[in-house]
């Protein structure tokens, strides 16, 4: 088994969609970011590149490639769990957290949830979404970032998975 663990801050700014795990949340700002921004994706990435031992989101898709120019993020989770596959491993838990001083997001997610495990391939009772505030201290606190944390827990199909 591989443990992996993930993070990820991005501003916030009018005129963006606010997206988690491919789904947009109705409000008039979004995620600033070289891609699509979805934060909760990225830290799911960077969590799975590190229980590989494969280094960061960055070095995989960097902002300063322009193929990575506004793209969805979930295609970019499609290629993680291809690297995640083509090593013989397979998710056994996935958790996570956002936090977004507002709104709130307790009604989408459901919908996150089963985005995500349909994305990786994994039961929705292996996924776990959760969404926190941070009580008005530092940036995200404020309203002016989201932060998003992600721990993944991989087996091996196979033994001797690399």
């Amino acid at each position: 088994m591989r443990i992996g663990f993930g993070w990820d801050l991005h501003t916030l700014m009018a005129g963006r969609r606010l997206l988690f795990g491919g789904v947009e949340v109705d409000v008039p700002f979004g995620e600033s970011g070289h891609s699509d921004g979805d934060v909760l994706v990225h830290a799911l990435i960077d969590a799975l590149l590190g229980a590989l031992a494969l280094g960061d989101i960055g070095s995989h898709f960097p902002p300063s490639d322009p193929r990575w120019k506004d793209v969805n993020s979930m295609q970019l989770l499609e290629k993680t769990m291809a690297m995640v596959r083509e090593r013989s491993y397979r998710i056994l838990n996935l958790d996570s957290t956002i936090v977004l001083q507002r709104p709130k997001l307790s009604q989408y997610i459901p919908e996150i949830q089963k985005n995500l495990a349909a994305a990786v391939g994994c039961a929705e009772s292996q996924v776990s979404v959760k969404a926190k505030t941070k009580e008005k201290v530092d940036a995200t606190g404020e309203g002016r970032a989201v932060e998003a944390y992600a721990v993944v827990l991989l087996e091996a199909l196979e033994r001797g998975g690399r």
